[in-house]
């Protein structure tokens, strides 16, 4: 039995990277792609947890459907925290999207976590996002 591939930093980085472009040009088909269909997102911003893609995709078209699209979305301090079978990757996120009300902007941190999926073909192994979290940027004047 093979141990379980670790991605490397670079292929983290690529993964989240295809991830946050995909979110920031509203495209969902290519963001609902990097992750698995038994994926599960914890927002902030509902009131509960969405247990898988379907979920979240569901969410997704209510948004668009209302006048929702990203405006920007840039990640900074990326960190990668590798392991066998898959990595951890966190960032902050500046987000700004348009509503069907006007433009809001958000800074958060996300947590994406990925697992090392086993290619259908001879092309090497792919990460795959299973879970993402997002939370607030705590204000600076609130550290104490």
């Amino acid at each position: 039995m093979n141990a379980p591939t670790e991605p490397t930093r670079d292929a983290v980085l690529a993964a989240a990277s295809e991830i946050v472009d995909a979110f920031a040009a509203t495209d969902g088909e290519r963001y609902f792609a990097a992750f698995a269909p038994d994926a599960s997102f914890v927002f902030h911003t509902e009131p509960e947890r969405l247990a898988d893609r379907a979920a979240y995709e569901q969410l997704w078209a209510g948004w668009v459907d209302g006048g929702w699209r990203v405006v920007s979305c840039t990640s900074s301090e990326p960190l990668v925290q590798p392991f066998p079978g898959g990595a951890v990757f966190t960032h902050s996120v500046a987000t700004t999207v348009e509503t069907g009300e006007g433009d809001e902007s958000y800074r958060e941190r996300e947590t994406i976590v990925f697992r090392v999926e086993a290619a259908t073909d001879a092309a090497s192994p792919r990460l795959i996002a299973v879970h993402e979290h997002l939370s607030p940027m705590p204000d600076a004047s609130d550290a104490s």
